[in-house]
C-alpha cells in the first residue's frame, strides 16, 4: 500500500495536502489538526503495550468492564501470553502482556478515552458502575474537565472524559497554566 492510500485507510481526508488531515468527527466545529509526518503516513496501524502482573484481571476489566474488544489472544507466544484490545478498531490496540514479575506503574500511566458529551460519557461508564467500580481520586485536571477515572487490577487509570480533545473541549481547557500549540 503506497503512503498515499495509507494516510487515507488512517482516516486522512486530505492525505498528501496541507489541507485539514484529522478525521471530521464533529462537522462544522473548529478544531486543531496537527499533520501526521509524510515520512510517517505509511504506517498501517499503531499498538501500544503494557505489562500485566495481574493478567487475568486486567484482561476482564478491559473486555467486561470498560467494554473494549478483544480482537486476538496468544499463549506461549515466543515466550509470552498476552491480549490485544482494538481501540477502537485493528489499526489502534491496546495489547496486555502477562508478566510474571511485579510491574511498576506510574500514577500518569493513563488509558483516556474521550466522548462526545457527558451523555455518551455516562453510557461508557455504565458497565463499571453496574458492577459497582468505584471511581479513583484523579488529576485536578480530570476533575475539573467532568472526567470520571477508574484503575485497572494493575492500578493503572482509565479516564472517561466527556469531550474530543481538540474538537470541543471546555472553555476553562486552557485556563490553568501556559498551554501552547506549535502544529499548524
Amino acid at each position: 500500500m503506497g503512503t498515499l492510500h495509507a494516510a487515507v485507510a488512517l482516516g486522512y481526508r486530505h492525505a498528501g495536502s496541507k489541507r485539514d488531515r484529522a478525521v471530521m468527527m464533529f462537522p462544522g466545529l473548529p478544531h486543531r489538526t496537527t499533520h501526521w509526518p509524510v515520512q510517517l503516513a505509511s504506517i498501517g496501524a499503531i499498538r501500544f503495550a503494557r505489562r500485566s502482573s495481574n493478567f487475568k484481571e486486567t484482561v476482564r476489566f478491559y473486555r467486561e468492564l470498560v467494554g473494549l474488544p478483544l480482537y486476538e489472544t496468544f499463549e506461549a507466544s515466543y515466550g509470552s501470553n498476552g491480549a490485544i484490545f482494538g481501540l477502537p478498531s485493528w489499526n489502534l490496540t491496546l495489547e496486555i502482556v502477562e508478566s510474571a514479575d511485579p510491574v511498576a506503574v506510574d500514577h500518569h500511566e493513563q488509558l483516556c478515552l474521550y466522548f462526545p458529551d457527558e451523555q455518551a460519557k455516562r453510557a461508557a461508564i455504565a458497565r463499571l458502575r453496574a458492577a459497582a467500580a468505584e471511581p479513583v481520586e484523579q488529576h485536578p485536571y480530570w476533575e475539573a474537565m467532568g472526567a470520571v477515572t477508574y484503575r485497572d487490577s494493575d492500578g493503572r487509570e482509565v479516564v472517561f472524559v466527556p469531550f474530543v480533545f481538540g474538537v470541543n473541549e471546555p472553555d476553562e481547557n486552557a485556563t490553568s497554566g501556559k498551554h501552547e500549540f506549535p502544529s499548524p
